[in-house]
């Protein structure tokens, strides 16, 4: 199993500043974090975007109820693997019925 280190810059936000748009690709390719500080003091921070909106909903009351179910169901063996599913829609023969209408 690979194992993934957490890599967060503290850098000031001058600094930052001058060097944002290899801050920015670093975030996104790498999955790097920046903590910009002013006078020594964290005040904002630079994370990837598809990782921030995943954080937004996860804030979510409801998304998280929904994962909580998801959770128990998997705990008490309601699930089963999407091969399984897969496997039996390919099977299953399609029910579509004629339109009638050509184009």
């Amino acid at each position: 199993m690979k194992t993934t280190t957490t890599v967060i810059h503290r850098l000031p936000i001058t600094r930052a500043r001058v060097n944002l748009g290899q801050l920015a690709r670093r975030a996104h390719v790498n999955k790097e974090y920046f903590i910009l500080e002013k006078d020594g003091f964290p005040v904002v921070g630079i994370m990837d975007a598809d990782e921030m909106e995943a954080y937004l909903e996860m804030r979510d009351p409801a998304i998280r109820r929904q994962i909580q179910k998801s959770n128990a169901d998997i705990l008490v063996g309601r699930t089963r693997p999407a091969e399984v599913l897969l496997s039996e829609l390919r099977r299953k023969p399609t029910t579509r019925k004629p339109s009638g209408k050509r184009r």
